[in-house]
């Protein structure tokens, strides 16, 4: 059963912008942006997805996060009157807001309809798992506002894609589309665009048979190592599987393997 969620903190009482339902039956909770038709995000928006984030994330009911758009696209991008309106503090913590989903311990799943602009990209590339459709469009138009991407956008896609695509992306304001997006590596999956939900649903319940012990430290490790030398990678690699070697998810892993049978892990 989906429920919308309550939040302690009162500067989530009123979310603007977007909305967040539980399902206790899925252990999943799913964050939709809801300003029709573009969904635009707000200054205020972006606080509040990163303490919706951090009070998800301290949830042990759910395991997974689902971030979407209401309609026909993801997001347009930010409300632009808002970046002159903003305190220079406080456009310096959007990177921090937007790299949410990246610090979030559990998989956050993006499923991008639609345009997919700005900080909706930015946002979505924070993400672990991005599906896309033939409708997908990603860009950071900063450059047609005299600005550069301020929330991690060209930094996290160099990482992705290299220094030539991020350039051609980000220098011309260029638009790419899903299927560039699934080709290059950006998107994890694409599927039709009557099929997305589809696929975030058999993902999240793929997700939901492996442990969420082993799920969290291979996030970490996997975060942590991005900038690191192979040596260092392999080194904290082995410290991490030396850790879950001796956690009962791993013990009920073999065991289940053993008696040829599906494993119940319990995170522990």
């Amino acid at each position: 059963m989906e429920v919308n969620a309550q939040f302690n903190d009162p500067r989530l009482e009123k979310l603007d912008g977007f909305t967040v339902t539980i399902n206790s039956e899925s252990q999943r909770a799913n964050i939709t942006l809801n300003r029709p038709p573009y969904n635009v995000v707000s200054m205020v928006e972006r606080d509040q997805l990163r303490l919706v984030f951090e009070a998800l994330d301290e949830d042990e009911s759910i395991r997974i996060i689902v971030v979407s758009g209401e309609g026909e696209h993801f997001s347009s991008g930010g409300h632009i009157k808002g970046f002159l309106e903003s305190s220079p503090e406080h456009v310096s913590k959007l990177a921090w807001n937007i790299a949410a989903p990246a610090r979030c311990s559990k998989p956050v799943i993006a499923a991008n309809r639609g345009y997919c602009f700005g900080v909706g990209f930015e946002l979505s590339l924070a993400c672990d798992f991005r599906i896309v459709t033939e409708t997908t469009r990603y860009a950071l138009p900063e450059q047609k506002l005299g600005q550069i991407p301020g929330s991690g956008g060209s930094a996290r896609l160099q990482k992705m894609v290299g220094v030539t695509r991020t350039k051609n992306i980000v220098m011309r304001s260029k638009r790419i589309t899903g299927q560039q997006a699934y080709d290059w590596g950006i998107a994890s999956e694409i599927v039709s665009n009557d099929d997305l939900e589809k696929a975030v649903d058999d993902l999240v319940a793929e997700l939901l048979t492996f442990s969420p012990l082993a799920q969290r430290t291979a996030k970490k490790l996997l975060n942590d190592t991005d900038d690191a030398l192979l040596s260092t990678a392999i080194e904290l690699e082995g410290h991490c599987y030396s850790r879950l070697r001796s956690s009962e998810d791993f013990k009920e892993g073999v065991t289940a393997f053993h008696e040829k049978r599906e494993p119940k892990f319990t995170g522990k």
